[in-house]
């Protein structure tokens, strides 16, 4: 049903134009159907982006921003494409033209400061999602507030990465990467209790088949096995950290200890 409102949309849209001279609706029912017509381009952008379509989706979003200049979803959407094609530089322009658009979208900010986080641009990416999270009704503001901690956390202003993965996990409580980075973080405050018990809520998740453990995880739960002497429990992160991530840095870190 979805996918036929979003057709029937378009093909509203096609016939805008070609209908405009025998139209006797009013100017403000005509922007109306414009609204529509962009909002379903850029809609329909997304889809092909999911679907790993590039080409069609950046056709879409093309036609979005031929309707309307201004949309900042589009340009925002647009972004997200040329991220995945790698041409990072365009990318870049297009989040600034969507932040232009919509300088209070924390849904731009957020995604832009993603982007510059994933270049290392670390200083940058904290200032977007920052703005991302200052909106108390963005609907990802957690994840703003996990991304923004993460961010932080690189550059070494840990006080300030804590605040922001105790706020995200206000807002949801159940963020498994809040979880594990901000035991990361107690933990390396020498809170043992805290960091424990943030772990634990971890280890939940995972006991639920909620979510899965990956090289951070194993190597923070080694850790703080060890502290509690709680030899068997580290012995098993530390066999799962070999057989599932034998290449990554936690593995490499583990087996210096173990020296």
């Amino acid at each position: 049903m979805k996918g036929f409102s979003l057709v029937s949309l378009l093909l509203a849209a096609a016939l805008v134009s070609g209908c405009a001279s025998q139209s006797t609706g009013s100017v403000g029912a005509q922007r109306g159907e414009s609204e529509e017509a962009v909002e379903a381009y850029t809609g329909l952008g997304l889809q092909y982006l999911q679907a790993g379509n590039t080409v069609n989706a950046k056709m879409s979003l093309q036609r979005a921003l031929s309707i309307n200049d201004d949309y900042a979803p589009a340009y925002n959407a647009m972004a997200l494409v040329f991220q995945v094609e790698q041409e990072y530089g365009l990318a870049e322009d297009y989040f600034r033209k969507a932040i232009a658009a919509d300088a209070d979208s924390a849904m731009v900010h957020n995604n832009f400061g993603a982007f510059l986080f994933a270049r290392q641009r670390y200083q940058e990416a904290c200032e977007e999602l920052n703005r991302a999270t200052l909106d108390p009704f963005y609907q990802q503001r957690a994840q703003a507030f996990e991304n923004l901690g993460r961010c932080y956390a690189l550059l070494d202003r840990h006080d300030d990465a804590i605040g922001a993965f105790k706020r995200a996990l206000a807002i949801n409580g159940n963020r498994p990467v809040a979880l594990v980075e901000l035991s990361a973080q107690l933990l390396r405050q020498n809170d043992h209790a805290m960091a424990s018990r943030y772990f634990e809520r971890f280890r939940q998740l995972v006991d639920n088949r909620q979510v899965e453990h990956y090289p951070k995880s194993l190597w923070l739960g080694i850790q703080l096995a060890r502290l509690d002497r709680n030899v068997s429990r580290a012995a098993t992160y530390a066999l799962l950290l070999k057989n599932m991530f034998p290449q990554s840095e936690e593995y490499r870190l583990y087996k210096e200890s173990a020296q």
